[in-house]
């Protein structure tokens, strides 16, 4: 019938509004009901409260916590009120996990790129393999259409090298083909692909980049950090149907974690719009911080900052910049030499994103507006520029109570904790990078002497600096608790114990994601303990991670509660 067909894009906008209005019924129906009235009781409940009590019953009214504290007295509270008492069974019962540093919704990119990762996470263990999975999305794309993949390592690849053009050109030349580095700072594209970016012979290294060539000078498709960008935003800024995919998910995949507040860790100007849109209507059941990249910040620079938002499920919070890139992709900027270099030049030691002088324009200009700064550095020389910029900036405008951010903090020495430590910085350590890539650091990109002190959250907490941890999502999975289990216990997938007096307590790494990391935030007024009138986001363990250091990685997530509805729950 004449004017009965639709464009892709007019199909979507129709299936996001059939969504929305079946959610808004909902929604309604949700409202017009009493609040609920729930006590816990019947386990050990880690409120990670100011002195870190252990108590036997939690009541929740609604969306926020009534009381904590001991059961005779919330039995009869539930008595009183004619409340359902959930009894624990001897499992724990913790706040949700907060995430310090990810990128929401890229867990959920399996919904519709290739898995390039190699074991423990996924299967790809050489070119080959990779090959072979890019090739099952080809055959499900347009020709003309980009066909990608994430997680790639060359480090655990059989060639130990990255895929290049001439290796993507035999996955397809009738499409153009990326594959994102594990680390996000690189990527691998083909002829197709490197034409679509408008990269030739005769195009520069970017600014804080590098385009990698082969011996006959021609570029083999290995892209560097700035050159990257665009291929990477290829996987941060998909169509509707497959934005809305990833999300979904993503959703299922943090819940089942025990997360309950996740952030976007480097918002594009097309996440700052898309996301509160969907988390608005209901189709982001977690909480959500917004952290704008530099380009998505323009807008709230020249404006100056938002009063403070009272909605508990959307925060735009911290301006993010990249100071430097991966240690184990060799961009991150270190003050000496890399132990085993990339390349023939023995004195290799990476390089900075932005020029000092820029990252100290870039920070004061953040600063002066008011706004929370966050910014990526691994390499201490990468460091040493971030804490010149934040001090700078603290000259220039002096304020109270920043809470900067530096972001993976990998390789902070003893001296530049000390400077953190006067600036009321905080540093989110990736500390899985001891698992994940410990060994290689020991062996290959660090040395063993740096290596041990990687993530030195030991030091952090004898300093008494309030530090994080993250997982930096989708560059590992989101694992809160393996992440604790990672900073107790500090063991590599060899079976290496990294720098053991770097270690903390199963307490500080689980107050690093809970109140700690909602403090990072500026919610600990909000979330991150169990306290009453903070918002009823909880999760429960099969155990007490305070048991058994040693087996923090093997506990289970039972249910995740958010706002005092059952999110996820296992079978």
């Amino acid at each position: 019938m004449k004017g009965a067909s639709w464009s892709r894009s007019a199909v979507a906008k129709r299936v996001l509004l059939v969504f929305v209005v079946l959610l808004g019924t909902g929604l309604a129906l949700r409202w017009l009901r009493p609040p609920a009235r729930t006590p816990y009781i019947g386990g050990p409940i880690l409120t990670m409260d100011p002195q870190d009590r252990v108590v036997e019953a939690l009541a929740v009214e609604g969306e926020r916590i009534a009381a904590v504290g001991d059961a005779p007295e919330l039995r009869a509270w539930a008595a009183q009120n004619g409340a359902r008492t959930v009894d624990l069974g001897g499992h724990a019962l913790l706040p949700g996990f907060v995430d310090a540093h990810g990128h929401y919704p890229g867990a959920g990119l399996d919904a519709v790129a290739a898995v390039l990762s190699p074991p423990p996470i996924g299967a790809v263990t050489s070119i080959a393999g990779l090959q072979a999975a890019l090739q099952t999305r080809v055959e499900e794309t347009s020709e003309g259409d980009w066909v990608a993949g994430f997680g790639y390592d060359d480090t655990l690849l059989a060639e130990r090298r990255h895929p290049t053009r001439a290796d993507l050109d035999a996955v397809s030349t009738r499409h153009p083909v990326a594959a994102i580095h594990v680390s996000g700072h690189l990527a691998a594209v083909n002829s197709a692909g490197l034409a679509k970016l408008g990269i030739d012979d005769s195009s520069p290294d970017p600014e804080g980049g590098r385009i990698r060539r082969g011996a006959d000078g021609h570029p083999d498709g290995v892209l560097e950090e700035t050159a990257a960008e665009q291929a990477v935003l290829l996987l941060a800024n998909p169509g509707v149907l497959d934005g809305l995919r990833i999300v979904r998910r993503a959703n299922e995949l943090y819940l089942a974690a025990g997360v309950t507040t996740a952030q976007v860790g480097l918002a594009t100007p097309d996440q700052l719009s898309s996301l509160p849109r969907l988390a608005r209507i209901g189709l982001v059941p977690l909480r959500l911080v917004l952290w704008p990249s530099q380009e998505a910040s323009e807008t709230i620079l020249d404006r100056g900052p938002e009063p403070t938002s009272d909605d508990p499920w959307l925060r735009v919070g911290a301006v993010k910049l990249v100071a430097d890139g991966s240690l184990q992709g060799y961009t991150g900027y270190l003050s000496q030499p890399y132990f085993v270099p990339p390349v023939d030049d023995l004195s290799y030691r990476g390089y900075p994103r932005f020029p000092r002088e820029d990252l100290v324009r870039t920070v004061e200009r953040v600063h002066r507006a008011g706004l929370q700064v966050a910014i990526h550095g691994n390499g201490d020389a990468a460091i040493d520029d971030i804490l010149d910029a934040l001090e700078a900036a603290q000259r220039a405008a002096p304020r109270a109570d920043a809470r900067p951010v530096i972001v993976h903090a990998q390789t902070a020495r003893e001296d530049q904790l000390d400077r953190m430590a006067a600036l009321g910085a905080i540093p989110s350590f990736f500390v899985l990078h001891t698992w994940y890539w410990g060994d290689r650091h020991y062996e290959r990109f660090l040395g063993p002497e740096r290596a041990s002190r990687i993530s030195p959250a030991g030091s952090a907490a004898r300093r008494g600096i309030p530090f994080t941890l993250h997982a930096d999502t989708p560059v590992v999975p989101m694992e809160p608790l393996r992440i604790v289990w990672s900073a107790v216990n500090r063991r590599t997938t060899g079976g290496r114990v990294l720098g053991p007096e770097q270690s903390v307590t199963p307490l500080q790494a689980l107050r690093a994601i809970t109140i700690d990391a909602a403090r990072q935030q500026f919610l600990e007024n909000d979330r991150g303990s169990l306290e009453p009138g903070k918002l009823a986001d909880l999760v429960v363990l099969d155990r007490s991670p305070l048991d058994d250091p040693e087996g923090i990685d093997r506990l289970r997530v039972l249910e995740t509660v958010v706002g005092g509805e059952t999110a996820y729950r296992t079978d």
